[in-house]
């Protein structure tokens, strides 16, 4: 598929990935009046009518779901009724007007979220339905992993072309940085942050730091997605990753070196750690259709880091 020469719609378009996503298109030759963002105040993507609504306007002809309603551990246990509703109906909603639209490929962000909380390492797609989530994020991932059921239902039926995609944990400059939503790396990188500025010797963190991670630069995730729009055109799933893992405690340390804390950390063990450990089998995506991630782990936190001193202290906490 050849995306310069198709309307596109790019839901979540003005989020973290999303704008991430708009400029790599933008960097296929793709014009910016053919790629429409559905901003959340026009279109409640979860009421069924404003979809029908959607497509009726936009016309699209390649659909990226990207939107959703997310956070860390301590948002998802605080809403997983919200997380569980609004996400199903997003995507049910979105696959199944698409269809009726005529649409000619839809690409879904799914999440990592979604394998069972003990999961062999590395992850291989195949252990997808091999056991329940971690309970603390398990409404949002079974949620976002329906949108799999109904992509090959709805392509051995209808004969529908969209696929489905399991990026890791992304990262970047201009990430969520808010202290009720963030997910871990903005977390500590903000933490460490307000803990030098206020002399502090000390920064309280989750769990016990033993929890493995993997993590993907999201201009990284972002060339994965078109990648998938040119040339994948199956409904297996396929994971979006960068093949390594590091621990949370080893994660704190790489940060607390980039930001020059000399400051401690203390490990609140009375909060939960999540799922044990993450890591993704990538040959699908590096195989099916060339996807390898580029950005070295170190440089990317350095430019988040970078981000969140020059423009996110004073975008969240108003000061310089």
């Amino acid at each position: 598929m050849e995306l310069a020469k198709k309307r596109i719609v790019v839901t979540g378009g003005d989020g973290f990935l999303g704008r991430n996503l708009c400029a790599a298109l933008k960097g296929r030759g793709c014009r910016a009046e053919d790629i429409f963002v559905p901003l959340e105040g026009d279109f409640d993507l979860v009421q069924g009518d404003s979809v029908r609504r959607l497509y009726r306007e936009a016309r699209p002809e390649v659909l990226f779901h990207l939107a959703a309603v997310v956070g860390g551990i301590g948002a998802n246990r605080r809403n997983p009724g919200k997380f569980f509703y609004d996400n199903l109906m997003m995507g049910v909603q979105l696959i199944e007007e698409g269809r009726r639209a005529g649409l000619e490929k839809l690409v879904a962000v799914a999440t990592i979220c979604a394998y069972p909380k003990f999961t062999p390492v590395p992850f291989r797609e195949e252990d997808l339905w091999n056991g329940y989530p971690e309970e603390t994020n398990a409404p949002y991932g079974l949620a976002k992993k329906m949108m799999l059921v109904q992509s090959q239902g709805y392509r051995q039926q209808y004969g529908f072309s969209s696929v489905v995609l399991f990026p890791v944990n992304l990262f970047g400059p201009a990430d969520n940085f808010d202290s009720e939503s963030s997910h871990v790396i903005p977390a500590l990188i903000r933490k460490i942050d307000q803990a030098m500025l206020a002399g502090a010797h000390e920064v309280v963190l989750w769990g016990d730091g033993s929890p493995t991670r993997e993590f993907l630069y999201v201009e990284d995730c972002a060339a994965g997605l078109v990648l998938a729009a040119e040339r994948y055109d199956r409904s297996e799933p396929v994971n979006l990753g960068a093949g390594f893992e590091i621990s949370i405690r080893e994660l704190a340390e790489t940060i607390r070196r980039l930001m020059g804390y000399e400051g401690t950390f203390t490990w609140d063990t009375s909060q939960p750690n999540g799922q044990p450990r993450r890591r993704l089998d990538v040959t699908r995506a590096r195989e099916w259709f060339g996807f390898e991630a580029k950005t070295p782990f170190a440089e990317g936190l350095k430019r988040t880091i970078d981000w969140w001193r020059s423009e996110g202290r004073q975008r969240y906490e108003g000061r310089p």
